[in-house]
């Protein structure tokens, strides 16, 4: 790693960051609403983007720094089972497809803003809709996390901030720059920001993936030399492989189906979801999104060619940014780790918008202000959005970085718990609202306590996310296993309680109402935030 700073890259960096942070700010003024104080237009856009803004604003969502740092590092360090992350991506797809046009139907109708409006709307209950909102704001901290620690390793790289030795607030000064122009223009702009934000970042990442997967190759003797290096890497250290090793096969296949069921179930992926203008345009996403899993999987064998060129660092999260440096021209390198810095500015503000959202609809409005104005509503989740920053900064200067994937790993562990209450409840009402509250708490409670017993080298709780499954002695996430927990908990309640004729709840929707689409009879497009919320 370089000493001093490297000054082309760094101002080709600058130059890029300084944009984006203008047209972030500009964003309030791109297809400018009547009355912006509201969380439909504050949080969801208005409800208006159509199918190209949509995939760029669910691509710029999905796949962040931590694709571009954690899943090359993680293959770097420990070889394919870093791989986990591209069959998730593909599985995810046609689920999503089954349930995503679902529920942005309900919510288009009803005005639903949040995952959790829809959970108190069909099982009739504050207290579900409640769990589902925590779970939500608390697992998008360490995601939030993970992308302030890609901004870290970039500017690390690039010699700003120094190093691991410097004093606490020099290290950590990136990331409180990054905090601050990331709070100024979500709390400006709102959810326009990132999605006029996620055309530049996603263009720079289609380039330099196309360029590094053809001139990095090239530069160290083809992709023989690449995957040989890494072989020879893997067998003198003897950890990691180039195919996951039998051992790990539990772990890798749970650890991909987990984060399949997981992803869409996070806050951030269902408000760019419901920014959408129409079902068709949400049913269209979904065959086309898989685009980028393909560049997830150029993406990750950069891991391998860190090793190729032979990268050193101790901290894996450093060593593609570093390869960068190594083997590109500094203006390229500094357009490279531009696309790092950008792809993780927009999914953190979509993150911290959901996350503001689910606090306001649902624990603010329900429990602390029923009667609060729609502005009231905006200005508390444009308040809200700058704390859950906050809180992601403390899990970065608290937690391991090491090992930043984690962060998500962690997240995905506590937001996969609510998936029986929302894609359960997009298909059917059988199952009982306490049965599903007392499974959430069965599988939050196993996860975390499972997830704080794993240890690292270099932290003593939640060092990792597998642990061996009860009853069947392999290794595999705990995030998964606790989901199973879960649904084995909700089932077997609902049964006794229905049995026992226990209240169920009103349910305000109608079947009709999962598959209505924009401008049919009855189906608010652009519902006034105080009549949504008076329906509840």
């Amino acid at each position: 790693m370089n000493d001093g700073v490297n000054g082309v890259a760094l101002a080709v960096f600058i130059i890029f960051f300084l944009a984006v942070t203008v047209i972030g700010f500009m964003a309030t003024r791109w297809r400018k609403a009547e009355n912006e104080h509201s969380l439909d237009e504050w949080g969801l856009g208005g409800r208006s983007f159509g199918t190209w803004v949509t995939w760029f604003l669910l691509g710029g969502d999905l796949y962040t720094a931590y694709t571009f740092v954690a899943v090359p590092a993680a293959i770097y360090a420990a070889g394919a089972a870093g791989f986990f992350a591209v069959p998730y991506t593909i599985l995810v797809y046609p689920l999503i497809f089954t349930f995503l046009p679902r529920l942005w139907s309900v919510s288009h109708k009803h005005g639903y803003v949040t995952t959790s409006d829809f959970v108190r709307g069909r099982f009739g209950s504050k207290g579900l809709s409640l769990a589902v909102a925590v779970t939500g704001i608390l697992a998008t901290m360490p995601y939030i996390a993970l992308q302030l620690v890609g901004i870290q390793a970039v500017l690390d790289v690039m010699g700003v901030g120094g190093g691991e030795n410097t004093n606490w607030f020099v290290k950590d000064l990136p990331l409180l720059i990054a905090f601050g122009v990331l709070a100024a223009y979500t709390y400006s702009s709102g959810l326009r920001a990132p999605a006029l934000i996620a055309f530049v970042k996603d263009t720079l990442i289609y380039i330099v993936i196309a360029v590094a997967i053809i001139y990095i190759p090239i530069k160290l003797g083809g992709f023989d030399e690449v995957f040989g290096a890494a072989s020879e890497k893997y067998t003198a250290a003897k950890a990691g492989a180039l195919v996951p090793a039998e051992a790990g096969q539990w772990t890798y296949a749970t650890l991909a189906l987990g984060s399949a069921l997981a992803l869409f179930m996070y806050p951030h992926s269902i408000t760019a979801t419901l920014s959408s203008r129409s079902r068709e345009v949400i049913r269209r996403n979904t065959t086309i999104l898989p685009l980028y899993s393909l560049m997830l999987g150029l993406l990750a064998l950069l891991g391998f060619m860190a090793i190729a060129a032979g990268v050193k660092v101790t901290n894996p999260q450093l060593a593609i940014p570093q390869l960068f440096e190594d083997m590109f021209p500094s203006w390229f390198a500094g357009v490279a780790f531009a696309a790092i810095g950008i792809g993780a500015l927009v999914p953190a503000a979509i993150m911290s918008i959901a996350a503001a959202n689910l606090f306001t609809r649902n624990i603010y409005k329900d429990f602390l202000k029923p009667d609060a104005t729609p502005a009231q509503e905006t200005k508390v989740s444009k308040l809200v959005s700058l704390l859950v920053k906050v809180g992601a900064l403390v899990f970065v200067l608290t937690m391991d970085k090491t090992v930043a994937i984690n962060f998500q790993l962690l997240g995905g562990i506590w937001i996969l718990q609510t998936f029986p209450s929302l894609v359960g409840g997009l298909f059917t009402r059988w199952f009982h609202r306490w049965a599903l509250l007392a499974g959430w708490a069965v599988g939050m409670l196993y996860g975390t306590l499972a997830a704080y017993g794993v240890a690292s080298p270099t932290q003593k709780h939640f060092g990792g996310s597998a642990k061996e499954i009860p009853g069947i002695g392999e290794i595999g996430y705990i995030g998964l296993t606790a989901f199973v927990l879960n649904l084995v908990v909700t089932v077997v309640l609902t049964f006794a309680l229905k049995a026992l004729k226990a209240p169920d709840g009103v349910d305000e929707t109608k079947p009709s109402d999962y598959t209505a689409d924009a401008g049919e009879p009855g189906v608010a497009v652009e519902l006034p935030p105080a009549t949504a919320g008076s329906a509840h």
